[in-house]
């Protein structure tokens, strides 16, 4: 039986220009006089889904979730000009304001969780509380666990031989990746699309007793567009200065944080939560030995709207 709460209908949905040349798609459910909260989801460009509306108890909460730029159903598709950590930033403005919104809670998982924190770095008045999810801190150090031979490839030395492969006329660093992805060759770029989910796939499945099938996923729109979007970001060092989410740390306000990890996470190793618990004075960090990296994991699940329940009470003690 899930944990998630009943599925809720949105109570708006519809699209925000927010300029640039891209309509975001945004929804918003549960209660109008309820606690603002807000579903930053990962990837980037991963998108969100009917039921992240269900981590919210919909009596007390305001939900809103959204498509970030290029992801999902906001336009344009795999969109990467004016796509950065700071236009994402100003969206999330864009969106509060929108709905007069004064402070909310902000919940994002992986990508989504340092997308809060560079928010919460830039517009500490705005933020009640935070539950962060699978962080990722965005170094480089992070960049080079996931892609590189000294970093998941120890554990998955199967699936990281049979990217190398796969790869090996183009070379698998960030650059090489992303140049097939935006080049010339639509075969080419399916193809590097295709690997990179495969392994993106084994990294995230880690945690999982059934191991991902090996398969290429089907090469499509939305796979070649995931990728570039990933990429984009991943070239770009997420648009941030090396280390900016940690060594900016103090400008996160002194609200309630809750950081929940999996230990079997190799997407984001537990390591980025501890670092952000050892940086956050005061906030919870709750490890999951079984948990792995994704939300729909039942332990990570059950944390989650936990967390989020727990930050109704926490929030309103703050706020007294």
């Amino acid at each position: 039986m899930s944990t998630l709460y009943a599925p809720v209908a949105a109570r708006r949905a519809g699209p925000l220009d927010v300029g640039d040349g891209h309509v975001l798609y945004v929804e918003e459910a549960g209660n109008p006089d309820g606690i603002p909260i807000v579903f930053l989801h990962g990837g980037p460009g991963g998108g969100c889904k009917p039921s992240h509306r269900q981590f919210f108890n919909p009596e007390r909460y305001r939900s809103f979730i959204f498509d970030q730029r290029g992801a999902g159903r906001s336009t344009p598709f795999a969109g990467v000009e004016a796509n950065t950590t700071q236009t994402l930033v100003a969206d999330l403005e864009r969106i509060r304001i929108r709905h007069g919104v004064e402070r909310w809670v902000l919940f994002g998982g992986s990508w989504g969780a340092a997308l809060s924190l560079a928010y919460a770095e830039q517009h500490p008045e705005r933020v009640l509380g935070m539950v962060l999810r699978g962080s990722f801190l965005a170094r480089q150090r992070d960049l080079e666990w996931f892609l590189g031979s000294e970093g998941a490839a120890r554990l998955l030395p199967r699936a990281w031989h049979a990217f190398v492969e796969a790869t090996r006329e183009i070379g698998h660093t960030v650059d090489a990746l992303h140049a097939a992805l935006f080049g010339p060759d639509e075969a080419l770029a399916l193809h590097v699309a295709q690997v990179w989910a495969a392994w993106s796939g084994e990294v995230v499945m880690y945690a999982f007793d059934q191991a991902p099938s090996g398969d290429l996923p089907t090469p499509t729109a939305e796979v070649l567009g995931k990728a570039r979007i990933e990429l984009h970001y991943a070239k770009h060092r997420y648009f941030l200065r090396p280390n900016q989410l940690l060594e900016d740390i103090h400008r996160v306000p002194r609200v309630p944080v809750t950081l929940v990890h999996g230990q079997r996470d190799i997407t984001c190793p537990p390591e980025s939560a501890w670092a952000l618990h050892q940086a956050l004075s005061g906030s919870r960090l709750e490890i999951l030995r079984s948990g792995g990296h994704l939300s729909g994991e039942r332990v990570i699940e059950e944390a989650l709207v936990r967390a989020a329940d727990e930050m109704l009470e926490l929030v309103g003690r703050s706020a007294a």
